[in-house]
């Protein structure tokens, strides 16, 4: 898009006008969200993100966390990182009974609710196990056992074995899993997906470094697919010391609250498609989110403004704290059912927070102050 244009390195003079959620961009968000990464076990989907961002960068590495590095122009200033953590929530093989079923803990927040009767896949050594998650049907169920909301040490998982011995076969205690459901387009450019949360902001990280490939610009990017979000911000915490940035900006989701039952005095009023949210308060350096609100506003994308009193809860915390402090910024795209096996977002609002970073980080300037 024109928004974008640049020269190429090889053909000066001559525009490069490299397309946003192109068949490729969205053939690889596809492979992304289909591909298990419980977090702790992101090393599919991370070979995934290196192959991908290889031929935009300097330089690729993973370092023994799992978490992926690609750094555009390696001398520039200032360091600005930006990351997307890859890892879903799931849950790992905790028990298996003499009968062979398999009792789970849980990876992350998982709501039994709707855990309840969903199609799992269990990562082993020799792949992908599938079963499903059992519970007393409705018919066998008490009065007093329907008005219960399931408890997840109570679900259990049945991959068709006879018994322990059977069931050991095939699978082994702490191998992990996840809930299957598979990507699915709607109308108006949304999608449904077991795991946007959030490995649309590994995607969102992915194609800003495609978007600033081949355009000069003065900053360093450091694009990191970060691991263990979901248990803790932990990959985010040791990838932001490592990158040792000046600025960074942090790609989540955060919840649409355009859905029927939602209280907007205390959520607030987000709504999929009308682009990203910039979040402003006390995990966020004001400098950075004028100059994302100047970058909005200069290429004409649409946000929305979200406030956050404390912590985010977000990559954006521990990024804020690392070393002497790092000047951090959060964009989220709006999700709907969050931590279900079918999260709701806005393609375009994904297009947009794309267009936003690439034009945020191609605005930075050596001298850049992020004093408050």
């Amino acid at each position: 898009m024109g928004d974008f244009s640049a020269c190429p390195m090889r053909c000066p003079g001559a525009k490069f006008t490299p397309q946003i959620m192109n068949a490729d961009g969205k053939d690889f968000l596809k492979r992304l969200v289909e591909t298990p990464s419980p977090s702790g076990y992101e090393h599919n989907v991370q070979k995934l993100v290196r192959e991908r961002i290889r031929p935009w960068c300097d330089s690729v590495r993973t370092d023994v966390m799992g978490n992926v590095f690609g750094v555009r122009n390696p001398e520039g200033k200032p360091r600005v990182m930006l990351a997307g953590h890859c890892d879903q929530i799931g849950f790992i093989v905790q028990y298996i009974t003499d009968e062979g079923f398999v009792y789970l803990e849980p990876i992350g927040g998982v709501d039994p609710v709707v855990a309840t009767s969903q199609r799992v896949s269990i990562m082993t050594r020799r792949g992908l196990v599938p079963g499903v998650i059992g519970r007393k049907a409705i018919h066998l169920m008490d009065d007093e056992d329907k008005k219960k909301v399931p408890k997840i040490h109570d679900l259990y998982i049945d991959i068709g074995a006879k018994s322990k011995e059977d069931a050991l076969k095939v699978i082994s205690i702490g191998d992990a899993g996840i809930f299957v459901q598979p990507y699915l387009e709607l109308a108006n450019q949304r999608a449904v997906s077991m795991a946007f949360d959030n490995k649309m902001g590994t995607w969102i990280v992915t194609e800003t470094l495609r978007l600033l490939h081949r355009r000069q610009f003065g900053a360093c990017v450091v694009g990191v697919s970060t691991v263990q979000e979901e248990i803790g911000l932990r990959g985010a915490t040791a990838s932001a010391f490592s990158s040792e940035a000046d600025v960074g900006i942090a790609l989540d989701v955060a919840h649409g609250t355009d859905t029927p039952g939602v209280e907007k005095k205390r959520a607030g009023d987000f709504h999929i498609g009308k682009g990203p949210m910039i979040f402003r308060g006390a995990n966020i350096n004001p400098q950075v989110f004028d100059l994302l609100l100047a970058a909005a506003n200069e290429k004409k994308i649409p946000y929305q403004v979200a406030s956050a009193a404390r912590g985010t809860g977000t990559d954006a915390n521990p990024m804020q704290l690392s070393r002497g402090g790092m000047a951090t910024g959060l964009l989220s795209v709006p999700l709907r059912y969050m931590h279900t096996p079918n999260e709701l977002l806005s393609l375009e609002d994904l297009k947009n927070t794309t267009r936003l970073l690439a034009a945020f980080c191609a605005n930075l300037n050596k001298d850049q102050d992020f004093t408050p």
